[in-house]
């Protein structure tokens, strides 16, 4: 019997051994299954998440990725959080708000996220009927501003830029619209203006700049850089002349950034193969989405504010990006 015992368990071993090699006798890798978080999937994270996934799968051995249609950034941080999915795309700025328990997270610190890079800017947008007589963000007092669904990223947006101007919501008559609705009430005289935070051109603008026309006002000089200095999310940009019919000149304004953000729990290795496997294939990713072509490994440090993941930051201090 004591015999019949060790044949039995030399087997066992040797069986053990042979299921972890390859015929060649080399050790088969473990698949890695991910989920990148994205949005809904008429938007734009989730098409964009399906094509960063692509280039993961293909360019990183033994790599699977699933880009997840979710309900966007909230939601994507407390996923990331809880263990139940590993990247994932959101605002820098609603990003912010989880990692320091501010705002839309009031009371509630996610401190299970951090970054990889920012990818693409999302503009806030400020549009003004003609008859409104509003040149600057200063002329909103006592006017009929929407500023985004309540509780929306947008609606913080208004709130900080409108603080950058010495305005609170209560110098406005506010409404808590839809990007749709915000645009038809300027249309129909309802609203003398609103804020858009979305990729340019946004669609709601496009079609009130056809029908009842616009104005766009900027966020400048002093007052943009005392937003920026108090806000780290917050970068500068500009809205090329001829986005909207009607608009001829560049406007100066801010955008938040769509980051990659990603569960501080990964290993630096397998981060840092992921981030260098991305920015090295910037080319497949313009092909795939059109917003691909707004990516840069320069631009993805910018808007940082909750700190970069050991393996990105490696990567990128490799290019020189960051010390």
């Amino acid at each position: 019997m004591k015999k019949l015992f060790t044949i039995s368990a030399v087997l066992m071993a040797t069986a053990l051994l042979l299921t972890g090699c390859s015929k060649s006798g080399e050790k088969k890798a473990t698949n890695k299954n991910y989920i990148l978080a994205t949005g809904g999937t008429s938007g734009t994270y989730y098409p964009f998440g399906g094509a960063i996934a692509n280039i993961w799968n293909t360019k990183v051995a033994n790599m699977n990725v699933t880009a997840q249609a979710t309900g966007a950034s909230a939601e994507n941080l407390r996923l990331i959080n809880k263990g139940e999915a590993e990247f994932a795309i959101v605002q820098n700025d609603v990003m912010d708000y989880a990692y320091n328990g501010t705002d839309l997270f009031a009371g509630e610190k996610l401190h299970n996220v951090m970054t990889i890079g920012t990818m693409y800017p999302e503009v806030v947008q400020i549009a003004v009927s003609k008859a409104s007589g509003i040149t600057s963000i200063a002329d909103f007092k006592g006017k009929r501003i929407s500023v985004g669904a309540a509780g929306s990223g947008v609606e913080f947006n208004a709130k900080q830029i409108m603080e950058g101007y010495g305005l609170t919501f209560d110098d406005i008559k506010k409404s808590n619209l839809s990007f749709k609705e915000s645009a038809e009430g300027i249309q129909n005289g309802t609203l003398d203006g609103c804020f858009i935070t979305a990729g340019v051109p946004n669609s709601a603008l496009q079609e009130l700049a056809f029908t009842a026309g616009l104005i766009l006002i900027p966020v400048d000089g002093v007052a943009a850089d005392i937003i920026c200095d108090k806000y780290s999310y917050y970068t500068k940009t500009t809205i090329p002349g001829g986005t909207y019919k009607g608009t001829d000149e560049d406007t100066a304004a801010l955008a938040i950034k769509a980051t990659l953000a990603v569960n501080a729990k990964l290993d630096e290795d397998t981060v840092y193969e992921m981030t260098k496997a991305l920015f090295e294939n910037l080319d497949e990713l313009a092909v795939a989405h059109a917003k691909g072509k707004e990516v840069s490994a320069a631009e993805a440090v910018t808007g940082v504010s909750v700190p970069f993941h050991p393996g990105a930051k490696k990567y990128f201090k490799e290019l020189g990006l960051l010390n």
